[in-house]
């Protein structure tokens, strides 16, 4: 009886299609990144309006007025009380809309959120050149909103 042929790959042809697998990622994953341009726009615009939903849950819960600071000449913020400071890229522009009052100089402001969950309202725009994501709060019911 002849002894069956063993089927199956050698350990050196899963060696090669593992290389060769390797290399084509290698290659691809730049031209994927490049693909989608505003992944990263999108992704900081959601960071900051997750930042100030933080801001407003904080405001309701210790209740105390809490706000989001933003400084759109160095791209940072943070929410008033945290350590935590976040950068925004720079490859993004910023700009800031909120009220009068809470502006503390050209490029430093916030938006202010209090205990009922209200806020003072307001707008941040983040543009790459091509694409424009904006992040608005509601002043009466402190919604915040993300839209291209």
């Amino acid at each position: 009886m002849r002894a069956m042929a063993s089927r199956g790959f050698t350990l050196v042809e899963l060696l090669v299609v593992l290389a060769v697998l390797a290399l084509v990622l290698v290659v691809a994953g730049p031209m994927v990144s490049n693909a989608l341009p505003g992944a990263h726009l999108k992704t900081a615009a959601r960071d900051l309006a997750a930042g100030l939903r933080y801001a407003r849950s904080r405001a309701i819960t210790t209740n105390r007025s809490t706000a989001l600071l933003l400084d759109t000449e160095t791209r940072r913020y943070r929410v008033d009380g945290e350590p935590e400071v976040r950068t925004l890229p720079t490859a993004f522009s910023v700009s800031l809309q909120t009220a009068r009052s809470e502006l503390a100089d050209a490029h430093t402001g916030r938006i202010r959120f209090f205990p009922d969950g209200s806020s003072t309202g307001g707008e941040i725009e983040l543009s790459d050149g091509t694409r424009t994501y904006r992040v608005t709060v509601d002043w009466l019911m402190g919604r915040i909103r993300t839209r291209e």
